[in-house]
């Protein structure tokens, strides 16, 4: 990043205050306002070697919006007026001087060059003493003195118009949002892929292989008895390994979520669910891969749960999206009394909803009935 000179900046900061007089109504508008605060941000930033990033828009908000479209040209205008003047005055009285030096004899009586305190310069002793004593002293305070006074300016400056602690958390968390999303669908993606390769690679191996075994077993004929039993229980290992296939695989990615959705997954499993089940869903939109995957595990469980712990005759299952968040809640007639640490699956529900920064509440007293309640954020 170049830096900017000192005095580049107080000169520009004295036209731009002489400007903001004029403009100053035009601040107002969020989109005037915003842009001259960055432009004054950047500035700032590069008169002391730093990257400061931008400001968050601040939408309807009415504190940045009287921040930078009210107090910051009010504080700009009070500081910079004066400092950039006085940059001008030492400089201007400093050339003044050192022309005053050799040249004061060209100017008639009347109209002799001044030094500061109004001492006119019309001999040559006032011209070697006074004259190059006032240059000396002003460019001194010029040189020295202007870049303390830039930097204080440009440091009230990032004050006003730098985004505040809370800011760079907002939008640090956003980012940090943004790319759990990204990583959570790539790893959706993953799961499909593995789910995939072992239903049409593994799955498929395995079942041609059960089928011969299965013909060889049929066809042995006059062979040792520990043979044909050896071959047999190959033949129902195999049997055994593709049904824990199937179940690895439907843990892994649930098929039916990228064949039908997510609704259509919640209906097909609330049609096969232990318990009458009612569904209700509302409009869900596009939903990442990453929420439909951990709501259907949270059904899956809920329901679960509701047959094997709840002992319940009817449960119902509530699906909708309200803005950016989806609601879950799956209610059950059952006897309640649901307890975590007796491993239910709850805890399992809590472990995979944390992970997307979402929220589990059960309700179950005793006597029923149990309520989970599931809300996962669900922005695009």
């Amino acid at each position: 990043m170049r830096r900017l000179g000192t005095g580049a900046y107080l000169v520009g900061g004295l036209v731009t205050a002489l400007a903001t007089v004029v403009a100053a109504p035009l601040l107002v508008l969020p989109s005037r306002g915003r842009a001259w605060g960055e432009w004054h941000r950047r500035r700032a930033g590069r008169l002391l070697g730093v990257a400061v990033p931008a400001r968050p828009a601040a939408g309807r908000r009415v504190g940045p919006l009287l921040r930078r479209g009210v107090l910051w040209p009010l504080v700009h205008v009070a500081t910079v007026l004066p400092l950039g003047l006085a940059l001008m005055l030492c400089s201007a009285n400093a050339l003044t001087a050192a022309w005053a030096m050799t040249m004061w004899w060209l100017f008639p009586a009347s109209a002799v060059p001044r030094l500061v305190g109004d001492v006119p310069v019309d001999d040559w002793t006032t011209a070697l003493t006074a004259a190059p004593l006032q240059a000396a002293v002003l460019a001194a305070a010029a040189r020295w003195g202007g870049p303390p006074l830039a930097r204080a300016h440009a440091r009230i400056c990032l004050v006003l118009l730098a985004p505040s602690a809370a800011e760079l958390l907002t939008q640090r968390v956003r980012a940090l949002t943004r790319t759990r999303a990204g990583a959570l669908d790539a790893h959706a993606a993953e799961l499909r892929r593995i789910e995939r390769d072992l239903h049409d690679g593994v799955q498929a191996r395995l079942v041609a292989i059960a089928v011969r075994l299965g013909l060889a077993r049929e066809s042995l004929t006059g062979v040792p008895e520990g043979v044909a039993r050896l071959v047999g229980e190959a033949h129902e290992g195999i049997e055994e390994a593709m049904t824990e296939l199937r179940k690895v695989a439907r843990t892994v990615y649930s098929p039916i979520l990228a064949d039908r959705g997510l609704d259509g997954a919640l209906a097909a499993l609330a049609a096969d669910a232990a318990v009458p089940t009612r569904l209700r869903v509302g409009a869900l939109g596009a939903v990442p891969s990453a929420v439909e995957t951990v709501a259907y595990y949270a059904v899956t469980e809920a329901l679960a749960n509701t047959a094997e712990h709840g002992h319940a005759t009817q449960a119902v299952v509530h699906v909708e999206r309200a803005d950016a968040r989806l609601w879950i809640e799956v209610t059950d007639d059952g006897i309640g009394g649901a307890d975590e640490t007796r491993g239910t699956g709850i805890a399992g529900i809590r472990r995979r909803v944390a992970a997307l920064d979402g929220t589990v509440r059960v309700t179950s007293p005793a006597g029923g009935p149990t309520t989970v309640a599931v809300e996962v954020p669900c922005e695009p």
